[in-house]
């Protein structure tokens, strides 16, 4: 028997819990998605933190603090897979520039700015705004900007 399951719907329901539970430990779920792939669905959490890297002793305080709880509210069997994004994924959100603010990106643009030729810079988040966009400090020449939030195709985080 097929059932139907609103991923959405399910997203609202934990994730305040997510959130809740991630914060008592001193983590950011900053991105927590609920997919099915090859018949099987997921619960993804990724978590960051401002003060340290994430350990798998954290994924594991997080994963035990919400598994009776979250069976209660996904009505269908799935994976809960707890980690952190990795040194350079690429942002899904803008609040990921507001989280990440004072770190160092790669950012790819839609269109070069105007007087420019190159649409790949690296550089730290000064701020963000979401009617302005990113201000940011450009490496290559010390160059402070504001990018318009329309015309970034995307960011990642930028290791030396």
């Amino acid at each position: 028997m097929k059932q139907d399951i609103n991923r959405h719907e399910i997203l609202e329901k934990v994730t305040p819990l997510i959130e809740n539970t991630a914060i008592r430990f001193n983590l950011i779920p900053i991105e927590i998605e609920f997919v099915k792939e090859n018949h099987r669905w997921f619960l993804r959490i990724f978590l960051y933190s401002n003060e340290r890297n994430i350990t798998i002793d954290d994924c594991e305080k997080v994963t035990r603090s919400l598994n009776e709880f979250l069976d209660d509210l996904i009505p269908v069997k799935y994976s809960l897979e707890v980690s952190s994004p990795g040194l350079e994924r690429k942002f899904k959100s803008d609040k990921e520039f507001l989280i990440f603010k004072g770190r160092r990106i790669s950012i790819k643009l839609k269109q070069p700015i105007e007087g420019e030729t190159e649409k790949i810079f690296k550089g730290e988040i000064l701020d963000w705004d979401d009617r302005e966009g990113l201000t940011f400090f450009r490496f290559e020449d010390a160059k402070e900007m504001v990018i318009p939030k329309e015309n970034i195709q995307s960011a990642k985080l930028y290791i030396d």
